[in-house]
C-alpha cells in the first residue's frame, strides 16, 4: 500500500482536488470579503489624507479652518510643493552646522569650567584644551579677506 496523501484541500485554496461547492463556497467568501477589504483601504487612505492635511496647513501657513474641505489632490499637491520648495540639505550646510556647534560647545564649557568641581590639574588641562581648539578655530576661519591682505603685503 501507498502511503495515504491528505486528500482534502483547505476549503479556501483552489487545488484540483475541491469539490464544484467547495469552489463556490471559496468565491461567495472572497465576494463578500472584498467590498470589506476595500472599504477599510479607502477609510486608511483617508485617514492618512486627513492626518497630512492637518500636518501641512500650518507649513505652508494656512488657516485649517478656512480649509475644512480640501480635495484629495489639492492635499497632495500642496505636501509635493512644500517637499519640493524645501531647501536641500547640502553637506556644506551641515558641516556649518557641526563647526557652529562645537563653537558653541566650547563657550559654554569654557563658562561652566570656572564653577565646576575639578581638581586644579584636570581644570588646567581643559583650559588649555579649550584655549587651543578656540585658537585653531579661529585660524581655521577667518575671513577670506584678512588672508588676501596678508598675502599681498
Amino acid at each position: 500500500m501507498t502511503p495515504n496523501i491528505i486528500t482534502e484541500a483547505h476549503p479556501h485554496s483552489f487545488g484540483s482536488r475541491m469539490t464544484v461547492a467547495q469552489r463556490k463556497e471559496a468565491h461567495e467568501l472572497r465576494k463578500t470579503l472584498k467590498p470589506l477589504m476595500e472599504k477599510r483601504r479607502r477609510a486608511r487612505i483617508n485617514d492618512s489624507l486627513n492626518h497630512l492635511k492637518t500636518l501641512i496647513l500650518p507649513l505652508v501657513g494656512k488657516d485649517a479652518s478656512r480649509y475644512s474641505k480640501l480635495e484629495k489632490a489639492d492635499i497632495l499637491e500642496m505636501t509635493v510643493r512644500f517637499l519640493r520648495d524645501l531647501p536641500s540639505s547640502s553637506a556644506k550646510g551641515q558641516t556649518d552646522s557641526y563647526k557652529e556647534g562645537y563653537k558653541a560647545c566650547l563657550q559654554r564649557i569654557s563658562t561652566m569650567l570656572p564653577q565646576s568641581n575639578l581638581e586644579t590639574e584636570a581644570h588646567q588641562r581643559v583650559s588649555e584644551f579649550i584655549h587651543t581648539c578656540s585658537s585653531r578655530w579661529r585660524l581655521l576661519h577667518r575671513p577670506a579677506r584678512t588672508a588676501v591682505l596678508r598675502t599681498q603685503k
